[in-house]
């Protein structure tokens, strides 16, 4: 027994041990794993801090470096981090609150009150912020028994009233607290019970009591949430009946507070930003006119969207021009600069008011160097703020003096404006942003107009003219008339002269300029020297614009070449049409010649819908079957479901048997165009129809075959109901069967020839970045996770090619522009798997339109029935062209009713493109005797055709853009011949 006890025991002691030491083995374990995680922090504590190094104005990471440090413990370097971002950013309700817990928790004498009361007046200027205001007031009642402690409690609370009490939902909370602490120093001066107050604190008692009075009487004549809950604590607390002056007010602040209960209801409602409710309280407000309340609202809605510019701009115009007081405005001013740096719009208004309100020189130049450095999406920003400052230098000078102080350092800042521009700004934008040298040109007319120092303007226009600009007229006729006000005529007419030889653009405009100058004020031998000057010039530019010409003549001929080159490689190919008779008598001759004739396809054939496709030569084998196919398809807008799927499942013998539909328009708005679809897409009907049936009922399913029944890649899919149709253009880009299936709506181009399906926009989005340069093979999650880093991505777009694969560029859409800008500064020039990416704001170039001028009114297209245009349908041409002969009698079922003579097969070849080019350059040529140079001409380049080589006979009018003019004035010849 003691053995079998003793084995027992040893046995125990032995699993006890082995207990301990796997209890010491997981704290190890535990323990190692938090020394892990520390390191793992600090490191990226270490990566944060370096990396705001780098780019201070990073919102993200500072946010970042805060949380964890504050994780850690860190309270020095925590506070460190807290105070860099308040320098650069105003901080949210939630981070002051943060940070003046953390600093009260750890304030433990009487001496660190004064930091956190400074920590609190700093919170207050950012935003407009109830809690921290109560936070402020309680705070401060901590500190009553210091010296002046009451009296700084209710001045406190009397600010807090000021900025937030006419809040309405959450100005009771300030009331309701100060109530309270009045009535505190009530329950001090009562007597205890039973017992009764002496003469000395009476007067005290009812000051008291007037205090918590006039505090109620106020907070009820203003209109805030739960009014009727404050009454009724007035009632019952008051030992009098209410005054009827009060009750008055109260009545009115009800009234009141119904009309402000839509707005506020709809704050509570709406989704962030709000931006549209709080425009509408805004207007309410303004209409109202009540100066404070205007300004809480405008504050509400900025602690809510506070990087929203235009907001900002309308809040401090606002201020500027209603309320002007000082303080306020500047303080405004600063905020909004603060928390959109990027726009330059706030900073030129920032330096008006400071220049308005008579703020020392020294801030305003400090406060220009800010913006120097805030970060500008766009090199015209630059521009702005560099002219927006020299504005304020100029208006501080007293061009009564010869020279002063302030004139000096004018001209000292327009001479770095000039260098910045050339050095920092072309640096980072590849240009200055300031082509015309505007900045130049100011400062060139201050010279000439106020300072009467012609000889530096001379100077500054010379170095303006060297910048690439003396080509252009508009130029040197901004010199001429500085010169014309201010300097001589010597030195008009050199400047008239330099500008003959240099312009380019509109060298007549300064020809008549310098004749001009000389008639009024030159000598002979001055006008004998202009005229021949203008003269050699006109000469020049005719020459220039003859050479241009023939290069563009002997360009059209190329094309021309190769194009015929191409048509006989096609026909080459193509079978001998003396094959293809062997059925039909009448109908063949009416298939061959509409295989030769070209057309114009559309994408659904037609009136149908869908966007015209740009002219070009059809396949021989689609062209000479192409009348079988109507403007809506094969089977028109009135075919069945049942025809439908005989087409798909039937051979090419089955499709000239299928009777044409009318185009019925009635039916585009349920009616969707579906196309880019693969051509072997095996039964696009029922394919189409299963994929659509998910957004509605599916009346009919309309793929578009050719004649030999292959599928062409689109078609039309109606529903039953419109709202079906408008549900299936979501599924526009959806991939199918490896394609991107585009689907857009049914429209009439013949119609509407300016409508586009383009649901992108193509104006500048500073919060959307243009990134070019991705690898190809780089996927939209890829690119997603990239941009991450720098803030809340929105949306990705990878562009992409009608098969669906990228091409390399991409769209991403950030919540603000503030991290969008932040984003560019970091991801420009970044390595992407060996690829150098290009980033930018979103700002597409707008579309080229044709000039109205470029566009000739071109005539009704002629319905000239199943056979098409006849061979015997002459084109137009200039009359000066024009040949007598004898029209020939129209054809009938292919065959001339007057075969031509042999006079007329003996008629002489008809020019072709060049021919009529050269022709007409030769004319030109021999005009310059006539002292005549070309501007606009209207020519034909239309080519004549071999007999039997194309159905397309005679000459096709276009613009050929020349014309002879006198070389005094600018009367055009007639269009349609020379005279």
């Amino acid at each position: 027994m003691a053995d079998g006890g003793g084995a027992e025991a040893a046995e125990w002691a032995a699993g006890g041990s082995e207990g301990d030491e796997e209890l010491e083995s997981e704290d190890s374990s535990g323990g190692d794993e938090e020394e892990e995680e520390e390191k793992e922090n600090e490191a990226e504590i270490q990566r944060l801090e370096e990396q705001l190094s780098i780019n201070a104005f990073d919102y993200n990471c500072h946010l970042d470096l805060i949380k964890l440090l504050h994780q850690e413990g860190e309270l020095v370097r925590l506070r460190r981090a807290r105070q860099k971002m308040n320098e650069l950013f105003p901080l949210t309700e939630e981070l002051w609150l943060d940070w003046l817990k953390d600093e009260i928790r750890v304030a433990s004498e009487n001496s660190e009150r004064e930091k956190i009361y400074e920590l609190f007046e700093r919170a207050v200027k950012d935003y407009i912020c109830p809690e921290v205001w109560l936070e402020f007031a309680q705070y401060s009642i901590g500190g009553i028994g210091q010296e002046g402690g009451i009296e700084k409690v209710r001045s406190v609370f009397e600010r807090a009233l000021t900025a937030v009490g006419l809040h309405v939902t959450k100005g009771s909370a300030i009331w309701e607290a100060f109530r309270e602490f009045e009535n505190a120093i009530l329950s001090t001066l009562q007597p205890p019970a039973g017992g009764v107050l002496s003469s000395e604190k009476q007067p005290a008692l009812t000051a008291q009591l007037e205090k918590i009075h006039t505090l109620f009487r106020r907070q009820l004549g203003i209109p805030l949430m739960d009014m009727e809950t404050t009454f009724t604590e007035y009632e019952e607390w008051s030992e009098e009946p209410v005054p009827e002056a009060v009750v008055k007010n109260y009545q009115k602040a009800l009234q009141q507070m119904e009309k402000y209960k839509p707005y506020e209801e709809a704050l509570l409602t709406a989704e962030a930003p709000k931006l549209a409710e709080y425009q509408a309280y805004i207007d309410f407000e303004t209409k109202v006119g009540d100066p404070a309340r205007i300004q809480l609202i405008y504050e509400r809605a900025l602690a809510e969207n506070c990087l929203v510019p235009d907001l900002w701009a309308r809040y401090t115009q606002y201020l500027d021009r209603q309320l002007k007081v000082k303080d306020l405005v500047l303080s405004a001013h600063e905020r909004a600069v603060r928390n959109c740096p990027w726009t330059v719009k706030l900073w030129n208004q920032y330096l008006l008011a400071l220049e308005r309100h008579h703020v020392e020189h020294a801030r305003v130049s400090e406060t220009f160097e800010k913006a120097l450095n805030a970060g500008f999406i766009q090199a015209t920003d630059y521009v702005e703020i560099w002219q927006a400052y020299l504005d304020y230098l100029r208006r501080r000078v007293d061009f009564t003096k010869d020279s002063s102080k302030e004139l000096e350092e004018l001209r000292s800042a327009f001479a770095q404006a000039v260098e910045y521009l050339k050095q920092e700004v072309e640096e980072r934008f590849s240009e200055s942003g300031d082509p015309s040298c505007s900045i130049m040109q100011t400062w060139a007319r201050i010279e000439a107009r106020l300072c009467h120092n012609m000889q530096k303007a001379r100077e500054l226009w010379d170095s303006i003219m060297t910048k690439g600009n003396a080509k252009y007229a508009n130029m040197w006729l901004e010199y001429y008339n500085l010169e014309r006000a201010h300097g001589d005529t010597l030195h008009c007419r050199k400047a008239l002269h330099r500008a003959v030889q240099c312009t380019s653009d509109y060298p007549e405009h300064v020809c008549d300029v310098l004749l001009t100058l000389e008639r009024i004020e030159g000598t002979l031998e001055d006008w004998d020297a202009a005229v021949q000057k203008t003269e050699s010039r006109l000469a020049r530019v005719n020459e220039q614009r003859l050479k241009a010409a023939e290069k563009e003549a002997a360009g059209t001929e190329q094309r021309k070449q190769t194009r015929a080159e191409k048509r006989a490689a096609k026909k080459a190919k193509k079978p001998k049409a003396g094959d293809k008779r062997k059925a039909n008598t009448q109908g063949d001759w009416d298939q061959q010649e509409e295989a030769k004739q070209p057309t114009k396809r559309r994408k659904g054939g037609g009136s149908g819908g869908g966007d015209v496709v740009a002219e070009k030569e059809v396949p021989e084998e689609e062209e000479e079957v192409e009348d079988m196919e109507t403007e809506a398809g094969l089977f028109g807008r009135g075919g069945s479901a049942k025809a439908e799927a005989e087409a798909t499942e039937g051979g090419p013998s089955r499709w000239k048997d299928l009777p044409r539909v009318v185009h019925n328009s009635e039916k585009d708005n349920v009616t969707v165009f579906v196309s880019n679809l693969s051509y072997s897409l095996a039964e696009p009907g029922p394919t189409l129809r299963a994929l659509f049936s998910a957004c509605g009922e599916v009346a009919e399913v309309r793929p578009i075959f050719s004649n030999k029944g292959s599928f062409r890649g689109y078609g039309y899919v109606e529903f039953k109901e419109e709202t079906a149709a408008r549900e299936a253009l979501k599924m526009d880009r959806q991939d199918l069967n490896g394609r991107l299936m585009f689907v857009s709506p049914c429209v009439d181009k013949t119609k509407q020839p300016g409508f586009k399906v383009f649901k992108y926009s193509t104006a500048l989005e500073k919060h959307k970045l243009f990134i070019a340069g991705l690898p190809f093979s780089y996927t939209k999650e890829e690119l997603e996770e990239l941009c991450k880093a720098h803030g809340t991505v929105k949306e990705v777009r990878l562009v992409t090619n009608r098969a669906g694969r990228s091409k390399g560029m991409a769209y991403v859409e950030f919540e603000n522009e503030a991290q969008a800008s932040q984003a560019v500064l970091k991801m420009d020039g970044l390595a992407v798997n060996d690829y150098v990416i290009k980033v930018a704001i979103s700002n597409p170039p707008a579309r080229k339109q044709p000039e109205a001028a470029e566009r000739a009114p071109q005539p009704p297209r002629q319905s000239y029935g199943a056979r098409g245009k006849g061979r015997t349908q002459l084109a137009m041409v200039p009359r000066a062209l024009q040949r007598q002969s004898n029209p020939p009698a129209k054809a009938e079922n292919g065959t001339a009713q007057n075969p031509p003579t042999a006079a007329a097969l003996a008629e002489p070849k008809k020019m072709s493109n060049a021919d009529f080019a050269r022709l007409l350059l030769n004319k030109l040529r021999q005009s310059r005797g006539a002292k005549c140079f070309v501007l606009d001409v209207w020519t034909s380049l239309g080519a004549g055709a071999d007999r039997g080589s194309s159905p397309r006979v005679g000459f096709k009018p276009a613009i050929f853009r020349s014309a002879v003019l006198p070389a005094q004035g600018f009367t055009p010849l007639r269009h349609g011949g020379l005279q």
